[in-house]
């Protein structure tokens, strides 16, 4: 991982689910708006797996299980697309809810990533 674009993906997510939210809340439906917002997040999932693959190859290797790392950016990564489908099929202000929870998850897993990728004790 790069400690930088962890952060940013940490943010983005946060901001993306506070935007879904927000556009829950006062009843929209899912739009291009909050789908698109959202299929960014899961873009950003698919830039960090090319890291996640490179950077041990770069002398980065995660300091901690390796395999809950994977697990994590996996579920991750399958969580957006997911949640985008449910807001097609299901036109209602609590599918933009859903995108903006979905964010959030996404946020905190990323968080989780970066502390087993950066901080664990060997």
């Amino acid at each position: 991982m790069i400690e930088w674009f962890t952060t940013a993906q940490v943010a983005v997510a946060v901001v993306v689910g506070i935007v879904c939210l927000i556009a829950g809340g006062v009843g929209r439906a899912p739009s291009d708006l909050t789908n698109g917002l959202t299929a960014f997040v899961a873009l950003l999932l698919l830039a960090q797996i090319v890291v996640s693959i490179v950077a041990p190859f770069v002398g980065n290797d995660p300091t901690g299980d390796p395999v809950e790392y994977w697990v994590y950016l996996i579920s991750a990564l399958l969580l957006p697309p997911l949640a985008i489908v449910w807001g097609l099929v299901d036109r209602s202000r609590w599918s933009t809810v859903v995108l903006g929870v979905v964010s959030l998850a996404v946020a905190v897993m990323v968080y989780r990533m970066g502390q087993i990728w950066f901080v664990q004790v060997a």
